[in-house]
């Protein structure tokens, strides 16, 4: 299958047959948030400060049953949304889910990503989850998008990774071969599929790694066929991943799951081979992590047209000028105890606590520190760990 309208043709099909990501339509706005959806928490992860604007256009590229475009809508109450399918199944399911949850300024259109550029306008932030990678061409496809994205905009891309899905490959090419001439009917591979890892002895690798990984999210047949019977799939590792990158023309600016990219995480106890990695470049960095770690099942990263800086708030002077605020991603507060805008538990100290107490969106860094006993490193700190939002 190597025509890119046949590859186009059976993606839209599958997605037809079992539109994705199959979660619930609410009569609500939906639980909870994702950061990298809400453009102040978004900006401020890739700038280190607050956007001067919300009232911005998103393009959610891409966007199935609308989970992320809702999401989009309910978390950027000031931005107008566009989103676009090659699938008009699920672009229907989108519509129903945004107009039963109130998420009315949002616009979609049947459009694959190669034709985005019938859409007019720039957009500030370009949403592309889980689409690349299920194109018979992601270079054109990232291509397009980077000539809809505004100057100082905001590119959040995520692809599959080779290494952590080493089994799903396997399992993918076993499902097609007892498939045989009846590849293409979605609704027999999910059952070929079922059939194999019930078959399968206990032990076996691949029912192993179903069950730890994905055995939850695969009981509905609509996540097991986007995993193990999809018509296109490119799986990448650090050094193709970072040939999409190059290939876009815009600027890297990191992983969003940033964490995982801590060498220290791997090489902690190993202080002499921190040493070595310094002389590293940053993708060969990246290299050594993935191969050390090898559970990593996708990329995420963001991109940016140029002009965007990144502010370190090195300054002591400007630092203490700054207007600091509590990120809006974070739930437990007021508590000392919290869940960060990734959904991980921070506990904080007594100054800690007072600081953000301060944080009104009005008062100054300098002014919070006549009451609060905190250095400006520590304030950086807190900065840093997304706890914060600093404008000027």
């Amino acid at each position: 299958m190597s025509n890119p309208q046949t590859i186009s043709n059976a993606v839209a099909n599958l997605y037809n047959t079992y539109p994705f990501p199959p979660e619930p339509l609410l009569d609500e706005p939906p639980p909870g948030y994702n950061w990298r959806w809400h453009w102040t928490s978004a900006y401020n992860f890739c700038t280190g400060e607050k956007p001067t604007h919300q009232d911005i256009r998103i393009l959610d590229a891409g966007c199935g049953t609308g989970v992320g475009t809702e999401y989009l809508v309910h978390l950027n109450p000031e931005a107008s949304v566009v989103g676009i399918d090659l699938s008009p199944g699920p672009l229907e399911v989108a519509r129903e889910r945004c107009q039963r949850s109130g998420a009315a300024r949002v616009e979609f259109h049947h459009l694959s990503l190669f034709d985005v550029e019938q859409i007019p306008g720039e957009f500030d932030l370009i949403n592309c989850v889980g689409v690349l990678h299920h194109t018979p061409d992601p270079i054109g496809g990232i291509k397009a998008l980077a000539k809809k994205l505004a100057p100082g905009g905001l590119l959040h891309v995520f692809v599959y990774g080779e290494l952590g899905r080493w089994e799903i490959q396997l399992m993918q090419k076993a499902i097609a071969l007892l498939q045989g001439d009846k590849r293409g009917d979605y609704r027999d591979g999910v059952n070929v599929g079922r059939q194999v890892f019930a078959s399968l002895p206990e032990n076996n690798r691949l029912v192993q790694y179903e069950k730890r990984r994905w055995g939850m999210e695969n009981m509905r047949d609509e996540c097991f066929a986007d995993m193990y019977v999809h018509p296109q799939e490119i799986d990448y590792n650090v050094e193709t991943v970072f040939e999409l990158i190059d290939a876009s023309g815009l600027d890297f600016v990191g992983f969003s799951n940033s964490g995982f990219w801590d060498i220290e995480r791997l090489l902690g106890k190993a202080p002499e081979l921190i040493e070595r990695a310094k002389s590293f470049s940053e993708r060969q960095l990246y290299r050594l992590i993935e191969l050390l770690d090898p559970e990593i099942s996708h990329y995420e990263f963001f991109l940016s047209r140029p002009p965007l800086t990144r502010n370190t708030w090195s300054d002591n002077a400007a630092l203490m000028e700054t207007i600091p605020e509590r990120h809006p991603c974070m739930e437990g507060w007021p508590g000392k105890s919290i869940f960060n805008y990734d959904y991980q538990v921070v506990k904080l100290s007594d100054a800690e606590f007072e600081f953000l107490q301060a944080c009104d969106a009005k008062s100054t860094v300098a002014e919070i520190l006549t009451n609060v006993q905190l250095d400006l490193d520590e304030i950086r700190k807190i900065q840093q760990k997304q706890l914060i939002i600093l404008s000027k």
